[in-house]
């Protein structure tokens, strides 16, 4: 029966998908930034429903901008999770500005993209980043700069942080896990890493039952002086007492 519920979830979570789509070319021209934030938000909570993923938030989410959110990296749906519990804007490598239907979806959320083999463009999108945190954006990096498989943490990347130290912006830890809601113990239903396959990843997610996605969200900090090697290193550890 598992693959009957879930064939159910796909369906109901395309059809969200592309009515997602309809309202981004008919709706968003017309609405104001705000008011696309909060449609996105509010399409972003009704697909994990769909999916029958649990949202846990911890913490208290930024209420405006400039803040530079730092999270840890599990799973395409990390994505979904953290504009279900606060808008942002992404950062994300260029190829997923290329997929079909996420790459839209994407694009309308305010993603900005960056090529990841380019030392070029990542010099170009610090500049980006400190530009959107100047205008009171919120913006959130994966600084692992890839998914592990939720149990542990890689090394930070620091070089997006520079971002925050050029606009004078504060940075909120974040920290993202699936946990199974039947056993409490970390699920790797949506883990994403290594060999694992797109689809196979969402298979393995929707035929899970009572997936809990909890966002923990630590105090903002400032740079106070630390260099962005430090910061990231600090931020990690951070974020790895907020998994806890």
């Amino acid at each position: 029966m598992k693959w009957l519920v879930a064939l159910g979830r796909l369906v109901r979570g395309l059809w969200h998908i592309a009515v997602g789509l309809w309202t981004i070319y008919v709706h968003f021209p017309q609405l104001a930034p705000s008011h696309r934030e909060a449609r996105v938000q509010a399409w972003a909570q009704r697909l994990l429903a769909l999916w029958g993923i649990r949202l846990v938030v911890r913490g208290t989410p930024v209420h405006a901008g400039p803040m530079l959110l730092v999270a840890n990296h599990i799973s395409w749906l990390d994505i979904v999770v953290m504009h279900a519990a606060r808008h942002c804007r992404f950062v994300s490598k260029s190829e997923v500005q290329r997929w079909p239907l996420i790459g839209m979806l994407a694009s309308a959320a305010g993603t900005l993209y960056i090529q990841r083999t380019s030392r070029r463009d990542a010099m170009r999108m610090v500049h980006d980043m400190a530009d959107a945190l100047r205008a009171g954006d919120v913006v959130a990096v994966f600084p692992e700069g890839t998914t592990s498989d939720g149990l542990t943490l890689l090394p930070f990347h620091p070089n997006l942080l520079q971002s925050a130290i050029a606009a004078q912006a504060p940075v909120q830890p974040v920290a993202l896990q699936f946990i199974d809601g039947v056993t409490q113990a970390p699920s790797l239903a949506p883990s994403y890493v290594g060999d694992d396959w797109l689809l196979t990843s969402i298979w393995r997610t929707l035929t899970a039952s009572r997936i809990q996605a909890v966002v923990t969200f630590g105090e903002p900090q400032q740079a106070d002086g630390r260099d962005r090697r430090v910061w990231a290193q600090d931020l990690r550890r951070t974020i790895e007492d907020l998994r806890q």
